[in-house]
């Protein structure tokens, strides 16, 4: 068991990475197919935020199927899926065909997440969860690092459409590794992932808990409000950051691989600790709701720094303000994506609750992408509104972490006449 669920916990982190890789490629080469296409700027921030539209759409959905039909099924699906959308983006040939890709590689990619919170609360106990978390999550912003050089090279050696065959081929490797060794804990690693773990209300005989009482409880509203907060910040990285560094900052095309990797290369580090420092609080004795909510709350208030880097001069320091922010967001993240195997009422609504909040995290992405595009449109250039908004909204999360979310435990199964708590 020690060594196996780290295996199935790699094969997570690797899906995310080429999830975020083929993603993030459009946020690369959105100045280069902007100048092909002749798109205006708000007219890219539509691009860029059609992606969100499906994705988080789907999340709910896709996180019934998990719970449903299994990780193991699912993930593959949604692999092979994501993967022929990423490279079918290379024909686009208008702004029609070009925004119709991003919305079909939504559909696909919504599944990941929640397959990789089922996973975590399979194969890792309580007291592992959160770092465990992280390290999936940090894939995420590997993804991230690894688009800007890599796209861009290949962009300036073969154009922006092979840069989209490229990533896309990159599924299909993995593919195949995931149906080689991927399979679900047997009865003995299931008993050592229950280990310290609270024991969750389970239904009386006959009653079932429906998806949509999820719904009813407190906790899932504060979570989905924290989840929408965080990724303001997080999707501004994945979509505009690019650009930025181009159009606000003068960065070159080698400047944009080299220097823009930074924030999302401290973000790695930043979401491991989120996660170690979480388990370890609750090793130390502290309650699950002080660890989690200790870090939560911490790394969004960090993550306000974002709005710094709209007022500084200095390209230096505002890289620095980047990362900082970055890191923050990666600290919370850990614990974020702890929460939906924290607070599930039983294990068959793990990937659900996940894919509520991932549901509500990625309508954060349509706006930040969208809002962007309009006021960099409105304001000639400036990124200087976006920014300050981010930062707010960031102070907002932390206290929707603080305040909504309640005590940090398996939600209750409640009577069908009394309100959730």
């Amino acid at each position: 068991m020690s060594k196996t669920r780290w295996v199935m916990l790699g094969l997570c982190f690797l899906g995310t990475a080429i999830n975020y890789i083929d993603r993030a490629n459009l946020g690369v080469a959105a100045p280069f197919i902007q100048h092909d296409l002749g798109l205006s700027p708000a007219i890219i921030g539509v691009v860029l935020g059609a992606f969100f539209w499906t994705y988080a759409v789907m999340q709910m959905p896709s996180g019934w199927l998990v719970d449903r039909f299994g990780a193991r099924a699912m993930y593959a699906i949604v692999v092979v899926w994501w993967s022929l959308f990423t490279m079918a983006t290379a024909a686009a040939r208008s702004f029609s065909t070009l925004i119709g890709a991003r919305m079909l590689l939504g559909v696909g990619e919504a599944g990941a997440y929640p397959s990789n919170a089922k996973v975590t609360a399979l194969w890792f106990p309580v007291r592992e969860r959160a770092l465990a978390s992280s390290i999936f999550d940090s894939g995420s912003r590997v993804g991230s690092a690894l688009s800007l050089p890599v796209v861009t090279a290949v962009i300036a050696t073969l154009g922006w459409r092979a840069s989209f065959v490229v990533t896309g081929a990159l599924g299909f490797v993995w593919l195949v590794a995931w149906l080689a060794i991927y399979h679900d804990p047997d009865a003995k690693d299931a008993a050592f992932t229950r280990a310290g773990q609270a024991e969750a209300t389970e239904p009386a005989k006959g009653e079932q808990i429906r998806w949509i009482d999820l719904f009813r409880y407190r906790t899932m509203w504060g979570t989905m409000i924290g989840f929408f907060c965080m990724n303001f910040g997080n999707f501004f990285f994945l979509t505009w950051f690019p650009t930025y560094l181009i159009q606000a900052r003068g960065f070159s095309l080698p400047q944009l691989g080299l220097f823009g990797t930074f924030p999302a290369l401290c973000a790695i580090p930043g979401g491991w600790l989120g996660g170690w420092t979480s388990d370890r609080l609750l090793r130390a004795g502290w309650s699950l709701t002080a660890a989690r909510k200790t870090c939560l709350v911490g790394g969004m208030l960090m993550s306000s720094s974002i709005a710094l880097a709209a007022f500084v001069p200095s390209t230096e320091v505002a890289i620095g303000l980047f990362c900082l922010a970055f890191a923050s967001l990666a600290f919370t993240g850990a614990s974020v994506w702890s929460l939906p195997s924290d607070i599930a009422p039983t294990k068959a609504q793990v990937a659900s609750i996940a894919g509520i909040q991932n549901f509500a995290g990625n309508l954060a992405g349509i706006c930040i992408a969208t809002f962007t595009g309009i006021m960099v449109a409105l304001t000639h250039g400036s990124f200087l509104v976006s920014l300050s908004v981010g930062g707010v909204i960031s102070l907002i999360g932390a206290a929707s972490y603080l305040f909504v979310v309640g005590r940090i435990e398996p939600l209750p199964i409640l009577p069908k006449s009394l309100p959730a708590s």
